[in-house]
Parts: C-alpha cells; sequence; structure tokens
C-alpha cells in the first residue's frame, strides 16, 4: 500500500467520523508544515458529495476556513520566530541573514501574488506561510490571498473528487505514482 494511500485512508476516516469538522482539521494540518497533503483530503470530501452526504458549499467553506487557520499558525510562526530560527540553523540549510533580507524585501514587492499563486503548488503550499510572516506580509492581505487561493484550490479539489465518485477504486492503484511524483518534488 502506497504512503499517499495510506494517508487517503486515514484522512477518510477523520472525515468519516468527524464531518466537516474533520475536514477543516485535516486542512489546518495541511497547512502548516503537517505533510498531509489536499489532494489525499479534499477529493475524498467530493466523493461524499457526490454521495449526497455532504455539501459542495460546506466542504469548500470548512477546508478553507482550516486553511487559513494552519496557514496563520504558519506566518506567526516566522513572523515571532523565523528570522532567529534561521539565523540560529540556517547555516547547516545554507541560509544567511542576506537570504533573509532578500525574503523580506520580496514579500514586501509580491508577497500577495506569491501566496496565492503558492497554493496551488505541492509542497510549496505547506511552507509558504512561514517566509510570508518572517517577511512581515501585512496580515490582512496575506488572510485575503490565503483564503481566495485555498478556497479555489480546495473546489477544484472537491470537484475532481466529485467527478471521479464512480471511478474511485479504478484510480487508487496509480496512488503509487503520486508517492513518487511527491517524494520528487521534495527532493
Amino acid at each position: 500500500m502506497s504512503v499517499f494511500e495510506q494517508i487517503t485512508i486515514w484522512a477518510t476516516q477523520i472525515i468519516g467520523v468527524l464531518g466537516y469538522p474533520g475536514v477543516l482539521l485535516l486542512m489546518a494540518l495541511e497547512s502548516m508544515i503537517v505533510p498531509i497533503p489536499s489532494e489525499a483530503v479534499m477529493p475524498f470530501a467530493g466523493f461524499l458529495v457526490a454521495e449526497g452526504r455532504m455539501s459542495m458549499l460546506a466542504i469548500v467553506i470548512w477546508a478553507t476556513i482550516g486553511s487559513i487557520i494552519g496557514s496563520l499558525i504558519s506566518y506567526y510562526i516566522g513572523l515571532w520566530g523565523g528570522r532567529a530560527l534561521v539565523l540560529k540553523v540556517g547555516r547547516y540549510l545554507l541560509l544567511n541573514e542576506h537570504h533573509l533580507d532578500v525574503t523580506e524585501k520580496f514579500f514586501h514587492r509580491r508577497g500577495d501574488i506569491t501566496v496565492f499563486i503558492s497554493r496551488f503548488i505541492p509542497v510549496i503550499r505547506h511552507f509558504i506561510s512561514i517566509p510570508a510572516g518572517m517577511g512581515k506580509m501585512p496580515l490582512v492581505p496575506f488572510i485575503i490571498y490565503t483564503a481566495v487561493g485555498a478556497g479555489l484550490w480546495n473546489w477544484i479539489l472537491t470537484y475532481v473528487g466529485f467527478k471521479l465518485n464512480a471511478n474511485w477504486a479504478s484510480i487508487t492503484p496509480y496512488f503509487h505514482i503520486l508517492d513518487k511524483v511527491i517524494l520528487g518534488v521534495i527532493v
């Protein structure tokens, strides 16, 4: 059984027990640095919509609120401790104070569009809130771009699950390919 398939089974159990709050919890974790891909959560929620067990609008709202909560936690990690942490352990990651200065300047100029676009990129979306906090991106635009980007992404994945519900069993054998893609992106 692939890692992606195991995460999907775990996520479906949480959603099955907790319902909409389970979607919120999983997406809050996904928006932080916890490696729970939204691609393992939201399509199953769409599957439940197709079965008439959940509402598309409610799922997207709960998921987006979860995404905002998780992103805010990461944002504040970056704002309150990110610079000190990077200065302390950054040398092991080939990061230095110059890189932090560049990051802060970048988020002053292009933080809004970066946060929005990053919501659609696997792995990056888990981490983007930390540099946004480190770069002291203004909170209101951060929340708006996070909500719009995450909301759109959550809707897309839920819709994909809704459309794939009849073929759910036939796509699970391909999860091992997704494992390799995710591992490749991480590397």
